[in-house]
């Protein structure tokens, strides 16, 4: 890790590797802590006899409370650069595990709920931020590679739910505090790194910014329908990842510890659609991909409620797949839409889309209670029709520059 705070902070075409996947490993760790929380429900469910309204209010907690934040530190550190916002940010995580350890109450899950989500309202944008100044150009690339490692933590939480935690109880929860404090520690390297890289900028001119061309009328019209696409695809990923182990269990019978390892099994479908969506979109445009990974679902979001078991399973791959790769390709097309503003930028989309999956988790929940999660998959299975509102988003190009610097 030495290679953090010594790594030659100068611009150009070389990509800040060793940061990149730094910050992509702490955010498996990140992700796959705050994932504990969604696949621990059904033990939660039974020791506390919690409704589905209130299993959709712990997400909704944690969301919120990550949603509400997320802008107001990406606003704050754009003007203000924090250098080791991101250790600050996981110690808030690493409280709110040994909480949840411990927690004997459901306002207790709900406090390490929201701690939970502090520290992934700092986490996330700041993240987005270094990975795009340690991109060396190919941002798609970089945002991928951040977020596939949050994908791949969110995977894998309920393997570990259903094979490390559910043996032993709540209790062990508190033994992943290491992995918070393990990323605590790697991030404080990423910190020095950007401390570096931001002293370097210093002493050399101000960078200028390539400006789109775009009115503010479209500039406004552009955000709210990728955040249209936001709301279909997080509501619809709400469904899954909160109620899919409810769905196998009351629909198929399958047993809690089986249900965890389809959830698994989608979850990793999505982290592999979300390291290829990137990539793709800085060779074929962003725009096409937005319109192909929320579209594109469509048909097997319709087929999934309809299915049998194994089939169930099946579809939940593609749908991982394909709806999985709009979001590293919807941050970095806003973030083209308003040049300069990454920090805001990231954390308004990452807000929104947790605060979508968590709205959306709270309502779905209720609505499970007031029909069933059957009705809940069919209603559901529309939303992805929803990206049809990409007709309305603008072709970017690159146009003059404006003498502003991007930290």
């Amino acid at each position: 890790m030495t290679a953090l705070a010594t790594a030659s902070p100068h611009r150009g075409e070389q990509t800040g590797t060793a940061v990149l996947f730094t910050i992509s490993f702490c955010h498996m760790l990140n992700d796959m802590m705050q994932s504990l929380i969604l696949a621990l429900y059904p033990m939660l469910k039974a020791d506390f006899h919690l409704s589905f309204t209130q299993i959709g209010l712990i997400t909704l907690t944690f969301q919120v409370t990550a949603s509400l934040l997320q802008p107001l530190v990406g606003m704050y550190t754009d003007k203000r650069p924090q250098n080791f916002a991101l250790s600050i940010g996981m110690g808030f995580t690493l409280c709110g595990l040994l909480l949840l350890a411990v927690a004997n109450s459901y306002a207790l899950v709900l406090i390490a709920a929201a701690m939970v989500g502090m520290g992934s309202s700092v986490f996330h944008p700041e993240s987005s931020r270094i990975a795009r100044l340690a991109s060396g150009g190919r941002h798609g690339f970089a945002q991928s590679l951040f977020q596939v490692g949050g994908n791949v933590g969110t995977a894998i939480g309920p393997l570990v739910a259903a094979y490390a935690i559910e043996p032993y109880g709540q209790g062990s929860v508190g033994w992943f505090s290491l992995a918070a404090l393990t990323a605590v520690i790697l991030l404080s390297r990423v910190g020095l790194w950007y401390k570096a890289h931001r002293a370097a900028r210093a002493n050399r001119p101000r960078e200028a910014v390539a400006e789109n061309g775009l009115s503010k009328g479209r500039i406004g019209v552009a955000i709210a329908v990728l955040l249209g696409l936001l709301f279909s695809k997080y509501f619809y990923m709400a469904s899954l990842s909160s109620y899919y182990t409810f769905y196998l269990i009351s629909q198929f019978g399958v047993e809690t510890q089986h249900a965890q390892v389809y959830l698994f099994i989608f979850l990793g479908a999505a982290a592999l659609g979300t390291i290829l969506g990137g990539p793709i979109g800085d060779r074929i445009g962003r725009k096409r991909v937005i319109w192909g990974s929320i579209l594109g679902v469509l048909p097997f979001t319709l087929a999934l409620p309809h299915a049998n078991l194994f089939w169930t399973i099946v579809l939940t791959v593609p749908i991982g797949l394909i709806l999985s790769s709009a979001f590293s390709a919807i941050i970095v097309y806003g973030q083209e839409l308003i040049p300069g503003k990454v920090g805001m930028v990231s954390g308004l989309f990452f807000g929104f889309a947790f605060g979508m999956g968590g709205i959306g988790a709270a309502v779905l929940g209720n609505l499970a209670d007031l029909t069933s999660i059957s009705y809940v998959y069919n209603l559901c299975a529309f939303l992805p029709a929803l990206g049809l509102l990409a007709v309305f988003l603008p072709d970017i190009k690159s146009g003059r520059l404006l003498p502003r610097a991007q930290r």
